[in-house]
Formats: structure tokens, sequence, C-alpha cells
């Protein structure tokens, strides 16, 4: 379906619902294998923004319930996030 105006999913990828439904249909994709085709979660805030729009536009596809959906997504935060300056103070020393 092409809407008009395309509705973001995933900020940090530029990921719309369109393209996130065009796999899930096609595919008949899980959570996980969305994030894999479409790289939606694997931008800089790894998945905390859109992680539960994904898991809901997948849910509402399969009429399944969030708890049975299969490979749900996995934030994965960094340790200890760092500016560029320090990453650049590590190399000088």
């Amino acid at each position: 379906m092409k809407y008009e105006n395309p509705t973001i999913i995933c900020r940090c990828e530029n990921i719309t619902l369109e393209e996130i439904e065009q796999v899930v249909s096609t595919f008949r994709s899980s959570v996980r294998e969305v994030k894999m085709r479409t790289r939606a979660g694997m931008g800089p805030c790894g998945g905390r923004i859109c992680k539960c729009l994904v898991e809901q536009i997948v849910t509402e596809y399969h009429a399944h319930s969030l708890d049975s959906v299969e490979q749900k997504v996995q934030v994965r935060p960094p340790v200890r996030p760092i500016s560029f300056g320090e990453l650049g103070d590590l190399y000088e020393k």
C-alpha cells in the first residue's frame, strides 16, 4: 500500500511503516527478521525508540499477542556512552 505521507517508524535508519509492512507480508516475518531485513532498531538508539512499534506492527499482522511473538527485538544499549572527544583523547595517550 502506497502512503502519501510515509510514517517513519525507525528514525535512526529512516525506515517507514510501508517498508515494515511489505517485509512482514512478503516473508511472514518475525520481529527479529524484520530487524534483519530492514535495519529497524539497528541505529544509534539501538531500538529504544522503535522496538515497541515494530513489535506492535508484527503482532497485529500475525494477530498474535505480544507474548507469543517469537524472537523479540533485544535492546542492546552501550556499556557507557562516550563522546568523540573522549575517544580522541584515548588515541593521543
